[in-house]
Order: structure tokens, then C-alpha cells, then sequence
């Protein structure tokens, strides 16, 4: 948005990412509309449903979380993304610091997901994501992999990351020939929807906020 010419301070375009602003007396302008510090700050974990945009709008009309958190009194923004078709742990919130280390892959978060995946998957399957994948955007990728169940032509994982680049999972599990048919994100740092029907959402709790923040040296 600075590098656009979005952002005033004083009246005064911004040229410089970093310029240091005082909350107590400096006006700053996004578009034309005044930004203020927030107030308050808001945690919540949605259980995010299937085909559901992980977004605050979507130009084709698609359903976004927002459509879940119409009764939540604050604006908060996802840490990270679910695909479309990704259901489970979504964290929200309005502290930039924190959702920011959160969703960095220098931070080494675990998030953990439970995939229905073609196919019998085999150990050495498990030991190739393990020791690492080549990514589309040329980065290696890798998660620890247990065997949850098999199926009739199907079997059930559970995959631990500590990145979570975009569609990580799917890639992990098509790179070894088990495409995957279905997706949920099952914990986030920590932090599980148990309990919560797809689309709840609740507060977190201080001890969890805490917990968060100790994870990314907050």
C-alpha cells in the first residue's frame, strides 16, 4: 500500500516502509480513511467448513469466513490460508505481530492435518515426505506422516508441518501417488476446534494467547 502512494501521515504521502509514526498524535490515512491502533486485541479459532473462502471478501461471491464471524463485535484477519476445499483450524485476530511470526516459516509453528489420501500408502511413501519434497515454488518441503487407517482404496494420515507453504499437504502426498481427496487441519500451535461444530468459532483463552506468543518469542 506505501509503495502504491495509499498511505498518508499528516496529510503527507509515505515514501518509506518503516517511517515511524506516534499513536498519540500523528494522523494516518489509508485510502483516505483515518487508521486507528486497535483497542482491543481478539483471538478466535473458527472450525472453517469446506468450500469456504478463506478471506474477508471475494469478488466472485463465493462464501468467506466472515460469513461465520458476523457476530463478533471486532475485525479480525486469518493467520494464513485454508484452501477452498480445506476444512478445520483457522486462528483469527487483530495483532499484526503475532499473526504475522505465526504464519512464517522461520518460526517453525506445527500445524497438523488429517488427510484422506488414493491408494495404499506405503512406509517408504511416509519416509520420502519425511526426508523432503521438492515444491512448485522450487522449496523443499516435508512433514512427519502416520498412518491413521486404510480404506477400500484409500488411507487415512495425519501430517505434522512446521511450514505450511501453500498447498503443502497436497503436494507432499501427490509428489509419492496418493492424491488427496479430503483435507482438515486439526491443530494450529497448538490450538484444536475439539468441540466446535464446522463454522463455530470461539474465544481463545489467555493461557492459549500465551502459549501462542511463547511459541514465536512474544
Amino acid at each position: 500500500m506505501t509503495a502504491e502512494g495509499r498511505v498518508t501521515l499528516n496529510n503527507v504521502t509515505v515514501e518509506k516502509v518503516g517511517t515511524l509514526v506516534d499513536e498519540t498524535s500523528d494522523l494516518v490515512k489509508v485510502d483516505g480513511a483515518v487508521v486507528v491502533p486497535v483497542a482491543e486485541k481478539v483471538y478466535v479459532v473458527l472450525n472453517k467448513p469446506r468450500k469456504v473462502m478463506t478471506t474477508l471478501h471475494d469478488p466472485f461471491k463465493r462464501k468467506t469466513v466472515l460469513h461465520y464471524l458476523k457476530n463478533l463485535s471486532h475485525h479480525v484477519y486469518p493467520i494464513g490460508r485454508l484452501d477452498f476445499d480445506t476444512e478445520g483450524v483457522l486462528l483469527l485476530c487483530n495483532n499484526g505481530d503475532l499473526a504475522f511470526r505465526l504464519a512464517h516459516p522461520r518460526y517453525q509453528v506445527e500445524k497438523v492435518y488429517e488427510a484422506t489420501v488414493a491408494g495404499r500408502f506405503r512406509r517408504e511413501d511416509g519416509m520420502s515426505i519425511q526426508h523432503g519434497v521438492m515444491l512448485e515454488d522450487g522449496v523443499i518441503g516435508r512433514a512427519r506422516v502416520d498412518v491413521l487407517g486404510y480404506g477400500k482404496n484409500a488411507t487415512r494420515l495425519r501430517l505434522t508441518l512446521t511450514e505450511g507453504r501453500k498447498r503443502e499437504v497436497k503436494q507432499l502426498c501427490k509428489s509419492v501417488g496418493h492424491p488427496v481427496s479430503r483435507l482438515r487441519r486439526v491443530a494450529f500451535g497448538g490450538i484444536t476446534a475439539r468441540g466446535l461444530p464446522s463454522g463455530a468459532w470461539r474465544h481463545l483463552t489467555g493461557k492459549e494467547v500465551e502459549g501462542l506468543k511463547s511459541l514465536v518469542g512474544l
